[in-house]
């Protein structure tokens, strides 16, 4: 009797489980460590994933800023000849 309420409790057997959960462990600690997580340090850890997230966010912002800004020196001036010599033909 004892044994079914543990094997239900977990949601089967107690080394079936076990094993499960290493594996899911390994994994998502393969997963944290990839973004940069210690898990000797893990607030700080976080603070520093949030932190390189945060400026990597902004990087790409200044990028696509550069990008529209050197198109722009050359779309919007064509954009502006073409609009003055259809204003012309009309």
């Amino acid at each position: 009797m004892a044994d079914d309420t543990l094997k239900r409790f977990l949601g089967g057997s107690p080394l079936a489980v076990f094993i499960k959960l290493a594996l899911l462990s390994i994994l998502v600690g393969f997963v944290l460590t990839v973004f940069g997580l210690n898990p000797y340090n893990i607030v700080e850890s976080i603070r520093n994933l949030i932190v390189c997230i945060y400026n990597l966010g902004f990087e790409a912002f200044d990028w696509l800023w550069r990008y529209l800004l050197l198109g722009a020196v050359i779309v919007v001036p064509i954009w502006l000849i073409m609009r003055v010599l259809q204003s012309r033909k009309s």
